[in-house]
């Protein structure tokens, strides 16, 4: 199962080293840690730091919204008429 952690950073506006920063590890073992088998943990350390819940690592984003990077309002997305 792949994570979102790559997403969810540039949602916040994060570089994934600034992740790795806050958690207090390297970016090597951060990018380990989610192509891995990452612990409990481990999962509730990056969400956490990334401020989502644990489950919003796994669940794929809406394809008709966008969150804003600066505020993380979420913002709907529709086509033209």
């Amino acid at each position: 199962m792949e994570l979102r952690v790559k997403e969810l950073c540039k949602e916040k506006g994060m570089q994934m080293q600034e992740l790795a920063d806050k958690l207090g590890i390297t970016r090597v073992t951060l990018t380990r840690n989610i192509s891995g088998n990452p612990t409990i943990s481990t999962l509730e350390n990056i969400a956490n730091a990334l401020g989502v819940s644990v489950t919003e690592l796994f669940i794929p984003s809406q394809r008709d919204t966008l969150v804003c990077p600066r505020c993380g309002a979420v913002l709907e997305v529709k086509e033209k008429e």
